[in-house]
């Protein structure tokens, strides 16, 4: 099995908070608040993990009971319904009729400078009824469109962010900026149209991170990818100088937690604006308290986890804002800006982070779709050679993968095992359990491929494979037991991760790690992933599929027109191509038949029975095309019977051809043990004016017939 020097971390939560919001958390604890359950995505990502330590390019688990816990413990997380907010902005949660304040923010006074609490006051007293009247219009229309709104309270200047949740108007404060940020939307547009030029996934990643850093001034910002697996991925990292370089390092599901990659799915963008200060607990005037159920997914001002602060603060950062990259409904990475110190960016310019974001993820889907077409033609090609190789092969199996061209090229594998038709051949490392394996295979997955890059942990009964190969796929060809079967040597990884992942690297088993230099671990057992190459299996195995159909085809339609004995033309063909002939006004010289029959051959199936006979009548076929020219035609009728269709100057011409004929029909014959003395008679016709080719077959075969009572009157005399 895939071997690991130690355990991959998770993000568990040893910190406390009270009154319904975060709080201690440890084995056996239920769920806080009003958290709710995991959606299908979490629930499926959170099973991915669960099962123990993701390898970086396999996904292959070993269960960890501490990684369990954290696991579990972060399904616990209340990260919807923290009761509380960032300290640097203020909540206000409205009655929807009267837009009376009902929950609120316990710094409200502070942050907006009022001379008294807002709860119980209507928003018109807060902040006058011009902006209750503009809050109105956002709810009425789409408060997306025409967030933030602007507000001035007293020479208090905020951008005002409006949703609504669980019946309630969410109006959230964030203080204006008193300093002009670098930031601005006009270098923001410069910069999508930059990202634009890039022509490469690697240096788009690359550009947006150092683009991103300049513009937003972020001490890092780094570009990560989701494997499928769950598992992260630094693919791009711009740093201030002297700080550790993070690019290439691996991170396991765990560190962003299946109900936080949730949120990112709809909540598009994350701005922690510091961690030194304390979170601000929500309050109401209702008799239950509310504040604690009410949902802040869509806050921008929800407050952090007390576990994801000082995860942060064992990275060195203190502030940091990341941003959803989405594709299909999936979150295939995430730009993520990390700071020292405090950094805030203003709404309307974090929303046109989450524009690039989306441009980026979009380039990069089209760059990654562009990669995958260029190898797919390339595959098709290869393809499309092997299929034009194998129509004039003859063993297709050794055809192959011992051909000019073989599946080797089109699906890059160090060994390869195949049954067509019924026959089998192998090259490379193959394993001796081959039969063990297609038996597996179509038992476990009947009509679809079967792959493994790690066999032997994948499937513990075909071990033994193990030796030889860690990779094997498997697709069958038609219905009929024919297969392809590919085979991956074992190749060692080494896997650089974002931290140590033992657990000398925690303060406590659910505390996250201390140290995020680069620590690196061995993965052993396992392949290179067949990726996209299991469809490439699954097409050439249907290119096989048809052309074993129409080889099968072609061979119907050869012996319509051939004997399947001698190979040689049969009746149809003869007399298709004698028709032809007789129809055509370019033959100058006359059409000759020549009519061979063997003289004794039922005493030969007689004496030394069918076996013997039919060796004989393949032999006399090759010997009269060898007495005839190249451009007469012979053909078997039937039986003993022989017929050469020829173009001749003359009589004497068929009379020379007919006796070379019966020369070469009367040398010694051996066939096994059996010597044969054999004679034949010929007898020959040529075509009249008009004469149907009916009519001239038995013309022929009459004069066959009077040159055998030629021959015996002979033999009575």
């Amino acid at each position: 099995m895939p071997r690991w020097r130690c355990s991959n971390p998770n993000s568990g939560f040893s910190h406390a908070r009270v009154a319904g919001g975060y709080r201690a958390m440890s084995a056996g604890v239920g769920r806080v608040g009003g958290c709710s359950r995991p959606s299908e995505y979490g629930k499926a990502l959170m099973s991915a993990t669960i099962a123990g330590h993701v390898s970086a390019e396999t996904g292959r688990t070993i269960a960890d009971a501490a990684e369990l816990l954290r696991l579990e413990q972060c399904a616990q997380e209340p990260i919807r319904t923290p009761g509380s907010i960032q300290p640097h902005g203020a909540l206000m949660a409205l009655d929807p009729l009267t837009f009376v304040v009902r929950i609120a923010s316990s710094n409200c006074q502070e942050i907006m400078g009022t001379a008294s609490a807002v709860l119980g006051l209507s928003l018109t007293e807060i902040a006058g009824a011009a902006f209750e009247r503009e809050v109105r219009a956002s709810v009425a229309a789409a408060p997306a469109e025409l967030n933030p709104l602007s507000l001035a309270i007293g020479e208090r200047s905020f951008d005002a962010i409006v949703h609504t949740v669980d019946g309630f108007v969410i109006v959230e404060l964030e203080p204006v900026l008193s300093t002009p940020s670098t930031l601005s939307t006009s270098a923001l547009n410069a910069l999508i149209h930059r990202l634009t030029l890039s022509k490469a996934v690697r240096d788009l990643r690359a550009d947006t991170a150092a683009g991103l850093r300049k513009l937003t001034g972020f001490d890092r910002v780094m570009v990560y990818h989701f494997h499928p697996d769950g598992h992260g991925e630094i693919l791009a990292d711009d740093h201030a100088d002297g700080m550790e370089s993070y690019g290439g390092l691996h991170f396991p599901a765990s560190d962003i937690p299946a109900q936080a990659r949730e949120l990112y799915l709809t909540k598009l963008s994350r701005a922690i604006v510091g961690t030194s200060r304390s979170s601000v607990e929500l309050v109401t005037d209702a008799e239950e308290p509310v504040q604690f159920r009410l949902d802040l997914s869509n806050a921008e001002l929800r407050s952090v986890s007390p576990h994801h602060l000082q995860f942060m603060s064992n990275m060195g950062q203190e502030s940091t804002l990341s941003i959803s990259m989405v594709r299909h409904g999936q979150l295939i990475g995430m730009i993520t800006c990390a700071h020292r110190g405090v950094l805030r960016i203003p709404f309307l310019l974090r929303s046109g982070l989450e524009v690039l974001a989306n441009h980026v993820a979009l380039q990069l889907s089209a760059l990654e779709r562009v990669a995958q077409l260029t190898r797919q033609v390339a595959i098709r090609s290869t393809r499309s050679q092997l299929m034009s190789e194998l129509a004039a092969a003859g063993d297709l199996a050794e055809s192959l993968v011992r051909g000019r061209v073989t599946v080797r090229d089109v699906i890059s594998a160090d060994g390869v095992s195949v049954r067509i038709g019924g026959v089998s051949a192998t090259a490379g490392d193959v394993p001796d359990e081959i039969e063990h394996l297609i038996a597996h295979a179509e038992r476990t997955s009947p009509g679809e491929p079967f792959a493994s890059d790690a066999i032997a942990v994948e499937h513990p009964d075909l071990a033994a494979i193990g030796a030889t190969s860690a990779g094997v796929l498997v697709v069958s060809i038609g219905g009929n037991g024919d297969y392809l079967a590919f085979f991956r040597n074992e190749i060692l990884r080494n896997v650089h991760w974002l931290g140590d992942q033992s657990s000398t690297n925690r303060e406590t088993v659910l505390s996250p790690r201390t140290s995020f230099s680069s620590w690196t671990d061995s993965v052993t057992d396992t392949a290179e992933p067949w990726g996209e190459l299991v469809l490439e299996a699954v097409e050439l195995a249907r290119d096989l599929e048809g052309a074993l159909l129409r080889r099968a085809e072609s061979n119907l339609a050869r012996l319509a027109l051939f004997d399947a004995l001698t190979g040689l033309p049969n009746r149809r063909n003869l007399i298709a191509q004698l028709e032809l002939a007789l129809s055509s006004e370019s033959t100058a010289n006359q059409l000759s038949l020549l009519f061979i029959d063997l003289d004794g051959f039922k005493g030969v199936n007689d004496t030394y029975g069918h076996d013997v006979g039919d060796s004989l009548l393949t032999l006399v076929g090759q010997r009269i095309v060898s007495a005839t020219r190249a451009d007469d035609l012979v053909a078997r009728l039937g039986g003993d019977e022989f017929v050469v269709l020829c173009e001749l100057s003359g009589a004497e011409e068929a009379e020379a051809i007919a006796s070379r004929v019966r020369r070469s029909i009367a040398a010694p014959i051996t066939i096994g043990s059996v010597s044969l003395a054999m004679t034949a008679s010929v007898g020959t016709t040529v075509a009249a004016r008009e004469t149907e080719a009916s009519e001239m077959l038995q013309q022929a075969d009459v004069e066959m017939y009077r040159a055998k009572a030629r021959r015996r009157q002979r033999a009575g005399d």
